[in-house]
């Protein structure tokens, strides 16, 4: 068999990075999209040194025709692809009313419409080749009702339900979906994160450093969940946990949980800095 072939977007750091030195580790071929071209360089070297085949695209998932010009230099120097993992992604906090509809625009275009366009753009290389795998990075968020963090949680919620879609209207061509639900865990995501509150920002940063699961054992799921085919990506067992008792317990059981995270959120965002 010929060496599989990746390409991920948002690919130059963080979780994307994380991605491509797993997969890269593994002999594949990687091929990384992102708009940081000085990261994109740092991160194809040290891919180098683990696969002799490691390539960066400036790619802004915002843009299709970048995932298109994406796809016809995979097609025309590998071949074709594998895998396609759509990862690039933003976040945004803050309460319903404070947040502009500006910044629901710019996370919808990135966090959602960037998943459709590198769906759409691929889905018709997969489909002449005869197989292809998405792997769509969501958010436990997608799953959940994080508080003060409406915009975002829709974002991912809708990566969820696009990916459960195209696992069904896909399966006939060969074409396999996996979705990944993370929940905090320490990554560059606060670099680009819009935020009406502070305070918000601050409480979230803890959550992110104290998370013991790291980008790489993400990478690591995401790696085993392709081997597998497997649909549903969560890597946190606490998020695991609360999924389920969103889907089983009673709603006013399951509210009265998510009101009183969402009460000591809001004490950690307006504690008083020392």
């Amino acid at each position: 068999m010929s060496t599989q072939r990746i390409f991920i977007t948002g690919g130059a750091s963080g979780l994307g990075r994380s991605i491509a030195l797993r997969f890269a580790r593994a002999g594949w071929r990687v091929c990384i999209g992102d708009v940081n071209d000085a990261r994109g360089a740092e991160t194809v070297a040290a891919l180098t040194v683990l696969t002799s085949h490691a390539h960066y695209l400036r790619c802004d998932v915002t843009r299709e025709e970048d995932l298109r010009s994406a796809s016809e230099w995979l097609a025309s120097n590998w071949g074709g692809v594998d895998v396609v993992v759509n990862n690039a992604g933003v976040a945004q906090a803050g309460a319903i009313e404070d947040v502009e509809l500006s910044d629901w625009e710019w996370i919808l275009d990135i966090n959602l419409l960037g998943v459709v366009r590198g769906c759409k753009v691929f889905t018709p290389m997969f489909k002449r080749q005869g197989h292809g795998h998405f792997v769509n990075v969501a958010s436990m968020a997608g799953l959940l009702d994080v508080p003060k963090m409406s915009s975002y949680n829709a974002s991912k919620a809708a990566v969820v339900s696009l990916s459960e879609t195209l696992q069904n209207e896909l399966a006939d061509d060969h074409i396999a979906v996996s979705v990944v639900c993370p929940s905090f865990f320490k990554t560059n995501l606060a670099e680009s994160m819009r935020t009406t509150d502070p305070g918000l920002r601050k409480a979230l940063d803890k959550l992110l450093d104290r998370s013991p699961v790291t980008a790489d054992d993400i990478a690591d799921q995401i790696f085993q969940a392709v081997e597998k085919r497997g649909f549903y990506v969560l890597p946190h067992r606490e998020g695991r946990q609360a999924w389920l008792m969103k889907r089983l317990l009673p709603r006013e059981l399951y509210t009265s949980f998510m009101q009183k995270r969402t009460r000591k959120l809001r004490g950690h965002a307006e504690a008083p800095r020392t």
